[in-house]
């Protein structure tokens, strides 16, 4: 059974910066995808950054502001964000796209959200 961990989402001044961090237990015959989406009350959860065979791609939110690193091999993702702002205020969650070591088929997997909170 696969589960991702994310951690280091709090509370943090505007223009601060956080560092969330996912980790998969589990090992993976291939990774399709990682990458971090975030969701605030009352909207459907949004992108935020994907990373998919060293292609990434960031809303347009993002762009300039975050950055999105993984470890294939390690089935880590992390998600640097910078200058945040108080609408970045949401729960991030990560994702894992890739087919499990004995499995044939591949699945899509979340992590559980970490809450990030940008506020004087």
């Amino acid at each position: 059974q696969v589960q991702l961990v994310e951690s280091g989402g709090g509370l943090v001044q505007p223009g601060g910066s956080l560092r969330l961090s996912c980790a998969a237990s589990g090992r993976f015959r291939s990774i399709n995808s990682m990458g971090w989406y975030r969701q605030t009350p009352g909207k459907e959860r949004e992108l935020v950054a994907t990373i998919s065979s060293g292609l990434i791609n960031y809303a347009d939110s993002a762009k300039g502001r975050f950055t999105i690193t993984g470890d294939n091999a390690k089935v880590m993702v992390y998600l640097q964000m910078a200058s945040l702002k108080p609408e970045d205020t949401a729960v991030y969650y990560c994702y894992v796209r890739g087919r499990p070591l004995l499995s044939a088929l591949e699945y899509h997997y979340w992590g559980q959200g970490t809450q990030v909170t940008v506020s004087s």
